[in-house]
């Protein structure tokens, strides 16, 4: 979906259209960018950026709360809409699916015309547009759909491959974060036909594990199958405080309702997970996470809550002050798998 969040609020609210509209916190406070229009995004605005830095780049946008039972309400219609026109769809968030269609159709010309269909009915039922890659692989396709946004088609042929990647931007290439374009810009490496140029070892020693990723994806190789059943990862929840906070009681308070809020989300998904994550942002944008594996899930915030010190402990907050806290449970089961939590020893 293009920018899909402020997208609804602009079809729900025909005042907002063709402005610069951001969905995030309030532009006094400490609040991010959850999404932007693209009439937004010609002043520099981005997702992630702090509302009040958005604010300085536009001052004329204008800023709504996230509607987030809104956005779930469209993005089970666009859901269904993938699911009458494809039988393998893997969804990645709520406004974006990988779908195979090469179960159903055995061409490329049948497949463009699946994703422009798919289009068609998004804008004619729904009534906002969405933007679609078609390759024969997912690194392609996922590329691919967001070469033309908003409301656009972008083809990328078996025999197109090569000289596509060959001359793509190396900050286009799904995976390449602005950490990793960095660092790649270093290398030398400014588009694909820079990066093919490196050797498998070359890359792993760079990159590590993601660089036989690099490696393969510049090269049009990627084997990942369309997965139907890909269920949820994890469940967290995080908040950006009022004020940055060195006050260790504050900074438990603000945790404590953090794991009340995922344990509730535990029960309402009838699951549990094995991993905890503690995230904190300090008040120079610097961000840490600690984690840590236990051998049987964690259902309750009461547990969550027992593990989170050791955590604590280990990062700087009480002596850096901190903007943000976060907590987040992943390696998830189903309840039915509970057993009795049997705490680990303390670490460090």
């Amino acid at each position: 979906m293009d920018a899909f969040f402020a997208s609804v609020e602009q079809m729900d609210n025909p005042k907002y259209a063709g402005r610069p509209l951001i969905v995030g916190g309030d532009p006094q406070g400490r609040g991010v960018v959850a999404a932007c229009s693209y009439e937004a995004r010609k002043f520099g605005i981005h997702s992630a950026m702090s509302a009040a830095n958005a604010i300085r780049h536009c001052p004329h946008a204008l800023f709504v709360r996230p509607r987030k039972e809104r956005y779930k309400e469209i993005s089970v219609q666009v859901m269904q809409i993938f699911r009458e026109c494809a039988s393998v769809i893997e969804p990645l968030s709520v406004d974006e699916a990988f779908l195979d269609v090469s179960e159903d159709h055995t061409s490329l010309e049948d497949a463009i015309q699946t994703a422009e269909h798919i289009r068609n009915r998004v804008f004619n039922e729904i009534g906002l547009t969405c933007s679609a890659g078609v390759s024969h692989n997912k690194f392609l396709a996922k590329v691919a759909s967001d070469i033309n946004k908003p409301d656009g088609l972008t083809v990328i042929s078996p025999e197109e491959a090569d000289d596509f990647l060959a001359a793509l931007p190396i900050g286009k290439f799904f995976g390449v974060g602005k950490v990793t374009e960095k660092k790649m810009h270093s290398l030398g490496v400014r588009k694909g036909a820079d990066l093919f140029r490196f050797t498998q070892k070359e890359l792993e020693r760079f990159f590590g594990k993601a660089g036989l990723f690099f490696y393969d994806i510049v090269r049009g190789i990627d084997n990942r199958p369309v997965q139907v059943n890909r269920g949820r990862k994890s469940i967290g929840t995080e908040t950006t405080l009022h004020t940055d906070l060195i006050d260790m009681e504050k900074i438990y308070e603000i945790l404590h309702d953090l794991s009340e809020k995922v344990g509730q989300s535990l029960q309402r998904k009838e699951c549990g997970g094995t991993t905890i994550t503690l995230k904190v942002r300090y008040h120079d944008f610097s961000t840490v996470t600690r984690s840590h594996t236990l051998s049987v899930p964690l259902f309750s915030a009461t547990e969550i809550m027992q593990l989170i010190p050791n955590l604590l402990q280990a990062t700087d907050a009480g002596k850096t002050k901190v903007r943000l806290l976060g907590i987040t449970i992943s390696n998830l089961s189903g309840i039915a798998e509970k057993h009795p939590l049997q705490l680990p020893l303390p670490f460090g």
